[in-house]
């Protein structure tokens, strides 16, 4: 997460959708006071920072909008975050938790669960179920503040309108490759890409994504 009172912005980095990458590129231009939440390099340098700072929620990276709420004031904002096809997502974030050893439910699940049954797991289906992509950007009221969900597949034309905002442009950088495919169609059968649909219908449906990516 950054929060840039000079920029009057408010990045939101939602788990397995590219974050570290936009993350990297916004603190490259970052102000003095801008508030970096993370593990990006200039995140860590500014990690005492955070020490002083009040929040109802855990202030990390993936912290959602209402966890940081009254750090700043946040007030006619630009409020955005990176999303991700998510079936595309989940495939990101199977093979991801499978290579760590913390301990957690997830990680557990995919180190001893073939990919299907740990998508149809109770705990899984849970999960998604109550943390869409709006979630992140929706303040404790329960209103959605943020207006932009720049799609990682179409970042270059989805990121204009918060170019014009910042009054600068950026590439985003290569962050956190993994070696799975990349066409994660071959991971789906019919039964698990249909619970996909159903489980993130509202993620799908704002930002058009669909399970066969358009040519």
């Amino acid at each position: 997460m950054i929060l840039s009172s000079g920029r009057r912005y408010a990045f939101v980095h939602i788990p397995k959708t590219g974050g570290t990458a936009m993350a990297l590129a916004l603190e490259a231009r970052a102000m003095k006071d801008d508030i970096l939440i993370g593990n990006t390099p200039k995140a860590k340098r500014r990690k005492a920072r955070l020490q002083g700072l009040t929040a109802p929620g855990l202030l990390w990276k993936h912290s959602r909008l209402r966890d940081a709420e009254g750090i700043c004031d946040m007030t006619g904002w630009r409020i955005f975050t990176l999303v991700r096809n998510p079936w595309d997502r989940m495939v990101s974030y199977y093979h991801w938790l499978q290579a760590q050893t913390f301990a957690h439910r997830a990680v557990t699940l995919a180190r001893s669960h073939g990919f299907s049954a740990f998508l149809n797991h109770p705990h899984t289906v849970a999960s998604l179920l109550a943390q869409p992509y709006a979630s992140y950007v929706t303040d404790a009221a329960g209103v959605m503040r943020g207006t932009d969900f720049i799609r990682l597949e179409q970042a270059k034309t989805d990121l204009d309108p918060i170019f014009a905002h910042l009054g600068f442009r950026f590439d985003l950088p290569i962050a956190n490759t993994s070696q799975r495919a990349k066409d994660w169609r071959p991971y789906y059968a019919d039964a698990d890409a249909a619970l996909i649909a159903r489980l993130c219908a509202a993620d799908i449906a704002r930002s058009n994504y669909h399970f066969d990516p358009p040519i």
